[in-house]
């Protein structure tokens, strides 16, 4: 029960955070910069925790796990994030949620396909997960590609509709990424936490990662000084509520 809860809390922080993250970019903040900011407050934020609360889970730390862990923050929150902000300044919170829902879905595709995850088609519960699955893929699929523009084109020109359903399809397609990215990260956390249980650290270090790789990136896309600078306490308020976000997280893995 305590796991369900946890897992409800943390749809709503993620209902929230696509909210907060389309409103930041209103604010014309930078997606890449946004992203580094909010990784290395996270680090700062969760370092100390892991540090005092995980002594005694913390395994020794080898080259193998360093090279896991930049792996790790590769794929699920630099490519992950930067995918999601690119698909979130596409088309809007409420149909990025809507596309999200496929990563269960995708998680217990690889899953199957990785033998982490068994399926018998012999009983009900085997039929539910797989009927659940196709569900959910056709219900992302169905609200996004097709519900999604018809609200946008009865008043626009032609040249506006073409407009509008090639920026609408590019935000898809980056959005489908994003579960890409964010369901390899979660199939990839299930043995790494079987070897290195401590979940505050594995988090910390991800943030930190993620950080260093985008603030690289970010060095050669953002070299205009005032990309970098925090202007408004909106701007503020979004990454403090990123940083509640990973908290959450790492105590739901």
């Amino acid at each position: 029960m305590k796991l369900i809860l946890g897992v409800l809390v943390l749809q709503l922080f993620l209902a929230g955070l696509l909210v907060v993250c389309a409103l930041s970019l209103n604010m014309g903040v930078s997606k890449l910069v946004f992203s580094t900011y909010r990784n290395f407050i996270g680090f700062l934020f969760l370092a100390p925790f892991a540090y005092f609360l995980e002594k005694k889970d913390r395994p020794p730390l080898t080259l193998s796990l360093l090279l896991q862990f930049f792996l790790i923050a590769l794929i699920g929150v630099t490519l992950n994030q930067w995918l999601f902000l690119l698909g979130l300044s596409y088309i809007s919170s409420t149909f990025s949620s809507a596309i999200l829902n496929a990563v269960p879905a995708m998680i217990f595709i690889m899953s199957v396909g990785l033998r982490i995850e068994k399926v018998n088609l012999t009983d009900r519960y085997g039929w539910g997960k797989l009927v659940g699955t196709l569900i959910t893929v056709v219900g992302a699929s169905l609200i996004t590609l097709f519900k999604g523009p018809a609200f946008l084109l009865n008043s626009l020109s032609l040249q506006q509709t073409d407009l509008v359903i090639s920026k609408w399809s590019l935000g898809c397609i980056f959005m489908f990424g994003t579960c890409l990215a964010r369901s390899i990260w979660l199939v990839l956390q299930d043995p790494l936490l079987k070897k290195y249980p401590a979940k505050l650290t594995l988090t910390a270090y991800t943030c930190l990662f993620a950080s260093i790789q985008l603030a690289a990136i970010s060095a050669f896309t953002e070299r205009d000084i005032e990309m970098w600078v925090i202007k408004s306490k909106g701007e503020i308020l979004a990454l403090l509520y990123t940083v509640i976000h990973y908290n959450h997280l790492s105590s739901c893995s």
